[in-house]
């Protein structure tokens, strides 16, 4: 539901103070749980059945509707000539690969059918596209090619259980090289695939989260330049030249690294934030390891790219949560002169072509649909290329997010976007109210509410409630020690975080001695978030709604992807370690305490987090008479992405809100 970062396509605990620890156990042991696996091989038909979606009312329905319509196409990737504009859209409700021949021009349908289909590349000689597209919501994507102008698309490899992503496509358009989990599901392989004959050939077979950063082509030679995950936060680099993989740095570090070839050879540039509490950009060489390249101050790197011919290098800085774009001669690293969009919350670069001469700038305010730009540094012109669609609405009249921040219980200032309806506003002189409020928990962990345009979030302004998305400990953007604050076990001293801000709105919006009326809501991790708050937290909340959400934090590491698995316990714990910390902070182990209604909603297919995470929850509580509602999405993963299935998913929310928190009867379809 909310907004997240990362780097660009360009190129305490020793004695915890548990903030819950009295209550740290259930009231009575929850029922047993014995699902296994996740997709939609791990349960029955039947139950399938039983928990599809119930209809909605029209009027709901269409609320959805006209919100989906407000929409802009992705940022996409100009033909190396700079003449056509290749991008993602979902306009026919399943996301596609469109193109265009000239600015603002009508749009041509490349891709189709049911199937998410993406854009991994345009070829260096503008030939051909590679295509990425997943059956369901699997997560399982393969690779294809098409022809630039259109045409059948050509298998590079799709297997079932395996997923695959490209890397980059050689200069010479004559192979690709990408990475995939075929050989063993919990490990990358790297492997070029060449295009004439269809060869494939395993450069990397070492077992390991391997993936491709970046590459050299001199002389007729490849380097890559490779990344191998430990956890979350934690990477390693290599170089794999003539067959042989050579470490760089990070080995026996659990560091953070984001890394690119720089301009001269034997020179990388990193991200990272092991020298310092913020992340910024470095340059690595063997002799002299790191050298600042951006000034230490309290905001972010959030990405960097360079151009393919390594002349221009993009710096996007997250100064809390608004983004902003530098460039800079590769080189010498002297400042290069950017367009200014004034009143934009955030401006991004996106891809470049081979030359350089044109790159992509993304432009998102919060009352207009991102809008994507060409900005030629030989003319030094600027042209829209896209179009938003805002059709029968006028969306200068959406609200726009206000940074505010809410005290946790030990004094720690929590930063929180909030926007208001008319009238509800505590500023605007005379509030009525009290106005009820959502809380909308972000994913990730990792992630980061951010503020821009979102027509699903001014649903919840149109329906009359204050719309409040918080940036807990555990977020992203706000430097390493608020980022890390919640991993493993820290976590059981900061997850108040999520009782806190209800308190803040309970007080803070309460109008002649009545408070509030309060619903979470959250997706993937937000959604454990949700689960969190109405059983550890019970009674912080009237209601909740949780999207695809972590109920037992033991069952999930279990029974998720082996590719996620590594990756997840970083964040979480090691159940074979602190088995009794993921206990103390898994809802399914609270239920007992839950005293308002609970939405559960949950893709069959999910790979992160199984299909059973949702079922444990709702049958349990069911089991003692508690009120939970579950919907099933068939066919989709870790969130809805076919329309149809969007409308499902945001229409039963809204339903489920304003029945309980407003009052609101649901009409009958």
């Amino acid at each position: 539901m909310s907004r997240s970062n990362r780097r660009l396509p360009l190129a305490l605990v020793a004695c915890l103070a548990l903030p819950f620890a009295a209550d740290a156990q259930a009231q009575s042991p929850a029922p047993p749980s014995s699902y296994s696996g996740h997709g939609a091989d791990s349960l029955s038909r039947e139950t399938i059945q039983k928990y599809a979606p119930k209809p909605l009312a029209p009027d709901v329905s269409r609320r959805i509707q006209q919100a989906l319509d407000l929409r802009s196409p992705g940022g996409g990737q100009l033909s190396p000539d700079g003449t056509h504009l290749y991008f993602g859209w979902s306009i026919t409700g399943t996301p596609q690969i469109w193109r265009l021949d000239a600015p603002k021009a009508f749009p041509l349908q490349m891709t189709g059918g049911e199937d998410r289909t993406g854009l991994s590349a345009v070829a260096p000689d503008g030939s051909f596209l590679v295509v990425s597209r997943d059956r369901g919501g699997q997560e399982d994507p393969g690779l294809y090619l098409q022809p630039a102008g259109g045409g059948p698309l050509r298998l590079v490899q799709h297997e079932k259980g395996s997923r695959a992503f490209l890397a980059f496509v050689a200069e010479d358009s004559k192979s690709l090289v990408f990475s995939a989990n075929d050989r063993e599901p919990g490990s990358y392989a790297v492997y070029r695939f060449e295009i004439a004959s269809g060869k494939k050939e395993l450069l990397v077979g070492e077992p390991g989260l391997w993936s491709v950063e970046d590459r050299r082509e001199e002389g007729g030679k490849l380097r890559l330049l490779l990344s191998k995950a430990l956890g979350s936060r934690q990477q390693e680099v290599y170089e794999w030249a003539d067959g042989k993989l050579e470490p760089l740095f990070g080995q026996g570090e659990t560091v953070e690294y984001d890394v690119a070839y720089g301009p001269r050879p034997g020179e990388v540039l990193v991200r990272t934030d092991k020298l310092g509490e913020f992340r910024r950009l470095y340059r690595w060489t063997r002799a002299k390891g790191l050298e600042p390249l951006t000034p230490e101050k309290r905001a972010e790197v959030a990405g960097f790219g360079l151009d393919r011919v390594r002349q221009k290098l993009y710096v996007v800085w997250n100064d809390g949560g608004y983004f902003r774009t530098q460039a800079f001669d590769a080189t010498t690293l002297a400042e290069l002169s950017l367009p200014a969009f004034p009143g934009a919350d955030s401006v991004t670069p996106g891809s470049s072509t081979p030359d350089g001469r044109f790159v992509i700038l993304g432009v998102e305010t919060g009352t207009a649909p991102r809008a994507s730009y060409v900005w030629d540094w030989k003319t030094k012109s600027l042209v829209q290329w896209t179009v938003p669609s805002t059709p029968e609405v006028d969306t200068s009249t959406f609200a726009v997010d206000r940074l505010e921040h809410y005290p946790a219980r030990d004094g720690t200032s929590i930063p929180i976007f909030v926007r208001y309806p008319t009238g509800c506003d505590p500023q605007s002189g005379a509030p009525k109210g009290p106005c009820p409020v959502i809380v909308d928990f972000h994913g990730g962990p990792e992630g980061q509410a951010t503020p821009g345009f979102s027509p699903i979030d001014q649903l919840w302004i149109d329906a009359g409630f204050v719309y409040a998305q918080p940036n807990v400990r555990g977020s992203d953007g706000y430097g390493k020690s608020w980022l890390d604050a919640d991993n493993g076990a820290r976590r059981l001293a900061v997850l108040s975080d999520i009782e806190d801000a209800a308190t803040y709105f309970r007080k803070g919006l309460a109008k002649d001695g009545k408070a509030p009326k309060l619903g979470v809501t959250g997706g993937s991790y937000g959604g454990y978030s949700t689960l969190a708050a109405m059983t550890i937290f019970a009674g912080a909340y009237d209601a909740g709604a949780s999207i695809v959400g972590i109920s037992n934090l033991e069952t999930f590491l279990k029974n998720t992807a082996p590719y996620r698995r590594r990756l997840r316990t970083s964040e979480y714990g090691d159940p074979d370690k602190e088995p009794e910390v993921l206990r103390k902070l898994s809802p399914f182990n609270f239920i007992d305490r839950v005293k308002g209604p609970l939405l559960i909603i949950q893709g069959v297919d999910d790979p992160r987090v199984p299909v059973g995470e949702a079922i444990q929850m709702h049958e349990a509580m069911q089991a003692k008479g508690l009120p939970s509602e579950l919907i099933l999405l068939e066919g989709e993963g870790h969130g809805a992405a076919r329309r149809s299935s969007q409308v499902v998913q945001f229409g039963h929310v809204l339903r489920f809100f304003e029945e309980h928190l407003l009052g609101k009867k649901a009409a009958t379809p």
